[in-house]
């Protein structure tokens, strides 16, 4: 994903104030910006977008993550003696 950068947007962006973030919050926020050196403010609109943004998935994409689940789970269903079992040895 590309960073978002605040002078590629256009000229007329909507400002919005955020009151009261916990300052433990805020902390892995700036963490997280500056890890990515981004600023606060872009990774503020990073997450937001991640979050409420439209993100295709590739049909591709959606099908190789069905076929490693399903090769996860391979071997017919799971009685409950195993779960009773993983349970006691600490599985689950």
């Amino acid at each position: 994903m590309e960073p978002i950068s605040n002078h590629l947007e256009p000229a007329m962006g909507v400002s919005m104030t955020v009151k009261n973030i916990p300052e433990k919050l805020y902390e892995k926020l700036k963490a997280r910006a500056g890890s990515s050196r981004r600023s606060v403010n872009s990774e503020i609109i990073l997450i937001l977008d991640e979050a409420l943004g439209a993100h295709p998935v590739k049909a591709e994409d959606m099908i190789a993550i069905a076929r490693a689940l399903r090769a996860k789970t391979r071997g017919g269903p799971i009685s409950d003696d195993f779960i009773t079992r993983a349970k006691r040895e600490g599985r689950l």
